[in-house]
Parts: C-alpha cells; structure tokens; sequence
C-alpha cells in the first residue's frame, strides 16, 4: 500500500508553549490509523496542525508525496485532507441538505452516495441541523466531510456524547470505507477499545509526543501499560 499522509517531526503550539513535539507518523492508503492518549496529550492540537487551522513550528506534513503548506486550512483541504472536529462545526442553522451541499466540490446536489451511508439522513433532508441529535450530527459531519472526495479523513472524538450503539454504527462505516475506498483514516480516540476495534495500527501521545506505536496486536498486547500508563486506567475512560 502507497502511504498517503506522512508526518515528519511536526511541532506545533499555542503561545510559546509546545502542545506538539517532533511527532511523526504515516497513514497508508486504506488504513485507519489511531492516535490515543490522555486529554491533554496532544492528539487534537496534532489534527488542528494537518488541517492547518495551528500553524506548524516544524517539520512537514506531505499528502501523497506532495508538502502540504502550514497554516493554510484552504491548502490542507485543496490537498485532500477533511477534519471532523470534535465540536463537529456543523451550520447550525441551516438544513442537512444545505450543510451537505456547500460541502460538495462543485455544490452539485446529488446525495445519493451519502443516503447509502446515512440513510437516517435522507428523511431529515429538510430540518435544521442544530435539531439533530448528537448521533445524526455526527453523521451529517462524517457525510460533509466526505463530500468533499478527501484522500484523508481525519475524525476528533467520535463517540463523545454518544451511545454505544451508534459509536459502534459509525466505526463500523469508517472501517468499511478505508477498506473499500482506500481512504486514509486518523482517528482520534479517548476510548481505547472504540479506536482499536477500528484501527490497523495506533500511536500514543503524552505531552505532545509519541510514546508508543504498533499495530492493533501489537497495542493489545500492551493494554495493561497503555491504560496505566498513558491512558488513565479504564476507570477515567469511563468517565471522560
């Protein structure tokens, strides 16, 4: 498999302190790829820095062999990288539809391949998106995202306030679609299990860093020092 996104060293931070330091990793074409830790450890403002919303401090980030230029959210998106943040940033006051069509490359509004995905979202075609419940928003996120015909979909804290049904649902699609599609995943996880049930292979951060990295076998195997070392144990799982 051709890798799709390569990170090379990239630091990144908030005034001058560094929330990103020297991490690196690659995501290769059909895989999900899980970046875990504590909160706080560095995973989101990593995601903020590939779509250029955080400007990198170093290092490079490459889709498909091609730097992608820092700082330039319209840069990271024209290259082929689309962020479901965690606060999902839908437009609250507009339709599903609208939400769906400005998405789209060229607003067409053919919404066929998304009804196949979601097709709670077709009956809600009409209503505001700030109606939805936090599972129907989280579709119509990952279905915005994907609109825009991305080469890596990156996704910040899918099951945050949502049941375990649903998480299930949806880590289920993003597996079928880097599988079928060969789509690059990155997904961001607190729930150790949720992630890894997904994904081919995981990197764990603490204080902006990585830490450890392996295939899923690998990780689990190692469960009992990820949760007591890097993860908080299962208890703060359960309740963060």
């Amino acid at each position: 498999m051709s890798t799709v996104l390569s990170v090379d060293n990239l630091s990144a931070g908030y005034g001058r302190a560094l929330a990103v330091r020297d991490v690196s990793f690659e995501v290769k074409e059909g895989e999900v790829v899980a970046l875990l830790g504590r909160n706080g450890a560095g995973k989101t403002s990593t995601l903020l820095t590939l779509s250029g919303i955080l400007k990198a401090r170093g290092g490079t980030v490459s889709v498909g062999g091609r730097v992608v230029a820092p700082g330039r959210p319209y840069a990271a998106t024209k290259a082929g990288i689309a962020h479901v943040p965690e606060e999902r940033a839908l437009f609250s006051g507009l339709t599903v539809r609208e939400n769906l069509i400005i998405a789209g490359a060229r607003g067409k509004s053919e919404l066929a391949e998304v009804y196949e995905l979601f097709p709670e979202l077709e009956r809600l075609i009409d209503r505001r998106a700030g109606l939805l419940s936090g599972g129907e928003q989280q579709m119509l996120a990952l279905a915005r995202a994907l609109r825009q015909r991305p080469k890596v979909l990156m996704v910040d804290e899918m099951s945050l306030g949502l049941a375990p049904l649903i998480c299930a649902r949806l880590v289920s699609i993003l597996r079928g679609l880097a599988d079928t599609t060969g789509i690059a995943v990155v997904l961001v996880e607190q729930h150790l299990e949720l992630a890894l049930e997904a994904a081919d292979r995981g990197y764990v951060l603490r204080h902006g860093s990585v830490v450890m990295s392996g295939t899923r076998d690998d990780l689990l195997l190692r469960r009992a020092e990820l949760e007591s070392s890097y993860l908080g144990g299962a208890a703060e799982q359960r309740s963060a």
